[in-house]
Formats: C-alpha cells, sequence, structure tokens
C-alpha cells in the first residue's frame, strides 16, 4: 500500500517533473554557450558547467543572491532572466498538478487507507473486526468500547465513519470506509492479524454479510463469525460454509414473544442476562392469551404468526396483497374499519409489523383508541424514530439492531452464557423467577454486567498460584470486599464449567479447582474487585485470610505479618 502511494504521486508528478527537469537542462546549458566579461569589462568565456549548475540552482526559486565568479555580461543577464520566468512557470504547474493531486479523492482514500493499516498493525491486544457500522454496529461499537474491548470498524458509508468521531470513544478506534464484502479490505483491516478475535458482519445487506462469512471462513477458518441475516436462504447458504453464529432478528423476536407467552419468566431472566450492560431494567412483558391480530405478513410477519400458533393462539392476517379467507382480512391496518373487519372487539393483542414505522404507528394508536386494553407490539424498522416510539411506549417493542447487538455481545464477551441459556429450557417457572429477582436485586434499577473469567496464569494468575500451591478455598472465600472483607460482593455466580462439565447455580461451599470457568452477573464496580482478588496475591490473602502484607520487598522484610484474631 506504501508503494502504491509513492508510484500514485510519481504517476501524477510526472510530466511537472520532467518539464521542470527540461528547463533547468535547457537554462544550465544556455549559461554555458553565453560568452561573459571579466572584471576589467573584456570578453571573456561562457561559465563553466559546474559554476552554471550553481548559480541556476540558488536561483531555483527565482531568488539569487549574486553574479558569480564575476559580474554577468548583458548577454547572460537576459539569458538568466529567461530562466528566471522559465523556472517560474515549471513551478506554477508543478504546484498546481500537486495541490490537485492532494484534493483528488483516489489519492486522498490511499493515505486513509495507508494510516488504517498502520494502526491496524500496531494493534497490540486482542480486537474484533465489525463490518457495518449502522444502528446495529454503533451500538456493538459503544458497548465494546464501554467495557475496554478493542475494535476495527469497515463501514461503506463515509458519513457514517466520519460520525464515529462524534460518538467520544475512550480509545482511537481504527475506521475505514471501504465495502466490507471485498476480501482484500477485510485482510487490510486486520483479519489475518494475530490478535484479532472474531468478526462481526452486521451491516444492512444480508448479501454482503454472506460475502464476508465465506470470506473468513476461506481466509481465517478459525475466527468465530457473527453475521446478521433476514432470510432463511441466506441463513441456509451462511451455514453451509460453517458460520458460527447467525442471527435472524425477525426469528430471534418471534421467539421472544412466543416464549413471552408461555414462559414469562424464563423470558424475563433472558432478558436481564442478554440486554446491554448497564442499560435501564427491561419492563417485564405479559402477552395474554386469546385472539391476536398480526399487521404485515413480510418475512417478520410470517415468523410472529408461526411462533403464535405453536404457543396455541388464534390469528387473524391484515395484509394489502393477501387472500381473503377465515383468518385474512385485506387491509394495511391503519383504519378503523379494517381492524374492526378482523375482530378487534374480541382480540387480546396486536402486532403492527409492517416495514414503515409510520404506518406501524398509525396501527397502534387506531387499536389503541378502538380498544384501550389491547397488548400492543411494534416493530421499529429505524432507530431514528425511537423518540416516537418512546412517546407511543407499546408494551412490546421490536427493534432489530437492538436484537442483534444485544445477542452479539452477550455471544463475544460471555461464550459460557450461552452454555447457560439452553440450561434454562431444562427450568421451571419457579426457578426462573427467583433467579430473575436476584439478578434484579444485584443490579438495582439498571441490568447487571454478566462476564466470565478462568482460573489460570492469564486471567487470575494470584487464584491460580494459590490453588496450585496447596492452598484451597471455596467459592465463597473468594467473593468477600477487598475493601471490607466482612461485606459479600453483590454479584451472582450463574456457572462453573470444570473439563466441560457444568455446575448449575454453585453455593458458597463449592471447592475451586484451577483451571474452574466461571460465569458471573454484577456491576461493574464488583467485577473490577472481584477480578483484582484474583490477580493480585495481596489482595487474594487479604479476601481470604484477612492478612495485610506490605507490597514492597523491604518492608515485607521489616513489617512482620498480622492476622486478625478470630
Amino acid at each position: 500500500m506504501n508503494n502504491s502511494t509513492f508510484f500514485l504521486v510519481l504517476r501524477r508528478m510526472r510530466a511537472p517533473i520532467i518539464a521542470l527537469i527540461v528547463i533547468y537542462a535547457i537554462s544550465v546549458v544556455g549559461l554555458t554557450l553565453v560568452p561573459g566579461v571579466d572584471a576589467e569589462g573584456r570578453p571573456a568565456p561562457p561559465l563553466s558547467f559546474f559554476h552554471a549548475f550553481y548559480f541556476i540552482s540558488y536561483t531555483a526559486t527565482t531568488i539569487g543572491f549574486g553574479e558569480i565568479p564575476n559580474a554577468f555580461s548583458d548577454a547572460q543577464r537576459f539569458w538568466v532572466i529567461v530562466c528566471i520566468y522559465l523556472s517560474v512557470v515549471g513551478w506554477s504547474y508543478s504546484l498546481v498538478t500537486l495541490i490537485a493531486l492532494l484534493q483528488d479523492k483516489g489519492f486522498q482514500n490511499t493515505l486513509t487507507a495507508n494510516r488504517f493499516m498502520r494502526r491496524v498493525r500496531r494493534l497490540k491486544e486482542p480486537f474484533y473486526l465489525v463490518c457495518g457500522c449502522g444502528e446495529t454496529g454503533s451500538l456493538i461499537c459503544q458497548n465494546f468500547d464501554r467495557i475496554g474491548q478493542a475494535f476495527v470498524v469497515i463501514e461503506k458509508d463515509e458519513l457514517r465513519v466520519e460520525e464515529l468521531d462524534l460518538l467520544d470513544f475512550k480509545t482511537d478506534t481504527p475506521a475505514l470506509a471501504a465495502d466490507a464484502s471485498l476480501p482484500d479490505n477485510l485482510l487490510l483491516a486486520g483479519l489475518q492479524h494475530p490478535k484479532c478475535r472474531g468478526v462481526l458482519a452486521v451491516t444492512n445487506d444480508e448479501l454482503a454479510n454472506l460475502a464476508i462469512a465465506i470470506a473468513v471462513r476461506l481466509l481465517a477458518p478459525k475466527l468465530p463469525v457473527i453475521a446478521r441475516a433476514r432470510s432463511q436462504s441466506v441463513a441456509a447458504n451462511m451455514a453451509s460454509f460453517g458460520t458460527d453464529h447467525i442471527i435472524n432478528p425477525f426469528e430471534r423476536f418471534a421467539d421472544h414473544l412466543g416464549q413471552a407467552i408461555t414462559a414469562p419468566e424464563r423470558f424475563r431472566l433472558v432478558e436481564l442476562l442478554t440486554s446491554l450492560p448497564g442499560s435501564p431494567l427491561p419492563q417485564p412483558h405479559r402477552p395474554p392469551r386469546g385472539h391476536w391480530i398480526v399487521c404485515g405478513y413480510g418475512r417478520f410477519g410470517q415468523a410472529v404468526a408461526a411462533r403464535l400458533r405453536e404457543a396455541g393462539l388464534t390469528l387473524t392476517i391484515v395484509e394489502p396483497n393477501g387472500a381473503t379467507g377465515d383468518e385474512h382480512v385485506v387491509g394495511d391496518g391503519t383504519e378503523a374499519a379494517t381492524l374492526r373487519a378482523a375482530g378487534i372487539e374480541q382480540a387480546v393483542g396486536i402486532i403492527a409489523g409492517s416495514d414503515n414505522d409510520v404506518n406501524n404507528l398509525s396501527i397502534a394508536v387506531t387499536a389503541s383508541e378502538l380498544k384501550p386494553a389491547l397488548f400492543v407490539v411494534t416493530r421499529q424498522n429505524q432507530a431514528a424514530n425511537n423518540a416516537l416510539f418512546q412517546a407511543y411506549g407499546p408494551e412490546f417493542a421490536m427493534v432489530p439492531s437492538h436484537i442483534v447487538a444485544h445477542e452479539s455481545i452477550a455471544i463475544l464477551t460471555t461464550p459460557l452464557l450461552a452454555r447457560f441459556l439452553g440450561e434454562l429450557k431444562r427450568r421451571d417457572e419457579a426457578w426462573c423467577r427467583d433467579l430473575a429477582g436476584r439478578l434484579q436485586a444485584i443490579g438495582g434499577d439498571r441490568t447487571p454486567t454478566v462476564w466470565s473469567i478462568r482460573l489460570n496464569a492469564s486471567e487470575a494468575p494470584a487464584a491460580r498460584q494459590a490453588l496450585m500451591h496447596g492452598r484451597p478455598f471455596r467459592l465463597g472465600d473468594i467473593l468477600r470486599d477487598a475493601n471490607d472483607r466482612a461485606s459479600a460482593l453483590p454479584l451472582s455466580v450463574l456457572l462453573i464449567d470444570r473439563s466441560d462439565r457444568i455446575h448449575l447455580l454453585p453455593d458458597d461451599d463449592f471447592e475451586l479447582n484451577a483451571g474452574d470457568h466461571l460465569l458471573l452477573a454484577s456491576h461493574l464496580g464488583a467485577r473490577r474487585r472481584l477480578e483484582l482478588a484474583l490477580q493480585n496475591l495481596n489482595e487474594l490473602a487479604y479476601v481470604l485470610d484477612g492478612e495485610t502484607r506490605p507490597s514492597g520487598a523491604l518492608w515485607r522484610i521489616l513489617t512482620p505479618r498480622k492476622r486478625p484474631l478470630p
């Protein structure tokens, strides 16, 4: 890439450089041919090549400091005047060409790509490659920045890349305006960088996401890929190439809605675990059983209708181009007459699921006026309309960008969470209600942060050293506050993975081993204090035994160890 910049400059500046060389060559040769005069005014030979070259060199900017080695003859002065004006023309031509080069879009893109490539090469910490920085990508990037996770961005829209500077990230994030579906751009962004930990294909174009997933599978097959898809055919194509996680926001929301009806406590628990860390607690959703109206029967409407039928509910489909029948009404749902024909008086819920936000709000408002007690579910297609949907306040809202961002963050930051969510399917509603209450108590009015840590040399060196050197401890022993060991940390251990064996919600008497992988839920402050205790020997000694050890080598020699009285 550096070579391409160099050769681009040479190609654009070739004509001006040749012109300057010719002008100065003619000037030097002319001075070696024009006769001069000596000190007494008598005719003298022309300047030597060296003196001619020297004189033309220091008059390159049309400014000199004298005539050397002797005063010039009139003929020489006339020739120098010609040379001066020739050089002015040559330099003017060169400067105009150089300014045009600097303003050239292709040259600017090359310089930007060079800077981007150098910044990616200098990355020393693990990072994720985010392809697409629209609504979904922006949410992912903001949460990566919040938890201190490095990332690199490729976004096709140059304006969106420029807007990244306005997001006030803590770190200087490398971002490139380029098409992420092109393999060369992925390689430029660090796809084969040794610190790259995964790729998120979350553009608004599912075919571009498919191209990204295929490129990653062929160029970096060991990297995990999270891809966004909307159609079953594209999702199946991604799966055939071994894409690790395929997120269809329509299917995901349909699953959520169906689960909220059939298992509301389990769905509440899943919401708490997969919401963006530190976000306001989501309102509990309790969709009623009975007759529902589905307005819009595209991919979203079909997915939702299928889940509602599986839950045993009856439906009426409202679709402008749909067929008439017992279950179908022709219309878009924005008129009261259409909703009455769909049986709104007997319905318990309505889904405004078209691909137009204005129509969805119109459907929701009209339905609420006809039947205020109706449970309203809205589909919000654009995050820019967030203020409108908040002002209306539906009982349940589907925002595709939020669904994809939530699941992507959960998968990447806490791989154990997927195993924990799989275990929830075998738990009853009472068990889920109890755990959800514990998690709400931990976070207060905010969703807890779900995170994991492994008791190994890289993530918890102090804990591993203690366990390997004959200092066993139980789970409850390390869940004490490093600031005051009499207080327990406000967190919950959800799962411990030991050699692929799952221990769900272990109690405080659980004996820990080196290599255990813990899944926890807490707020950020409790996470930092526990991580410090597991990484620092002095902090761990205080948490386990109440010992306060001096940190310096000299103080450890001079100060005896003290233990608290039992």
